[in-house]
């Protein structure tokens, strides 16, 4: 196989973990928050607020992380 074959299934494969990571951190991240609220509705607008904060976090690095993957596959 060449190396430029080898460089898009590379890729894909990056990508695709990456987005796979960060749909199981969110469901994680909702999850937790959504019983921490069950467990003490007073303390659901803090909850939210973290819920947010890392969520827009766990985003921000996967973001990174494609770019990371779409930058491997074009920089020779």
């Amino acid at each position: 196989m060449e190396l430029v074959a080898l460089k898009y299934i590379a890729a894909g494969i990056g990508a695709g973990l990456v987005v796979l990571g960060a749909g199981f951190g969110l469901g994680k991240i909702g999850a937790a928050a959504l019983e921490g609220a069950a467990r003490q509705p007073e303390a659901a607008g803090d909850l939210r607020g973290m819920m947010i904060l890392i969520a827009a976090l766990l985003e921000g690095a996967s973001v990174i992380g494609l770019v990371i993957c779409l930058l491997a596959l074009f920089i020779k």
